[in-house]
């Protein structure tokens, strides 16, 4: 059984950073894609980052490029998202998702759900 924890979310102030895990069971990290979405209310939920550490590919929405990183821990199971001059339109409730394919930037493209995460900039 798969199961992603997501953790690390919080208050944060505009300009500051926040590194969001995903402790990660029953998935094989070196084998299969990873990856960030987040839903803001009244928004559908969007792809912003994902990884495959088979092959080194690596996916991030226009509106986060530059500003956040993906990274894989192996020996802790654990994927991280780290979260630099954040926005006041990065505030969403964020999500570990994965899949057994790339792409990994779309809803119908994710076979697994975390339980989510909320994310809030403001001053």
């Amino acid at each position: 059984q798969v199961q992603l924890v997501e953790s690390g979310g919080g208050l944060v102030q505009p300009g500051g950073s926040l590194r969001l895990s995903c402790v990660v069971s029953g998935f094989d990290l070196e084998k299969y894609p990873i990856g960030w979405f987040r839903q803001a209310p009244g928004k559908e939920r969007e792809g912003v980052a994902a990884i495959s550490n088979y092959d080194g590919k690596t996916y991030y929405s226009d509106s986060v490029k530059g500003r956040f990183s993906i990274s894989s821990d192996f020996a802790a199971n654990t994927v991280y998202l780290q979260m630099n001059s954040v926005k006041p339109e990065d505030t969403a409730v964020y999500y570990c998702v994965a899949s057994t394919r790339w792409p990994l930037e779309t809803s119908d493209q994710v076979v697994y759900w975390g339980q989510g995460t909320q994310v809030t900039v403001s001053s």
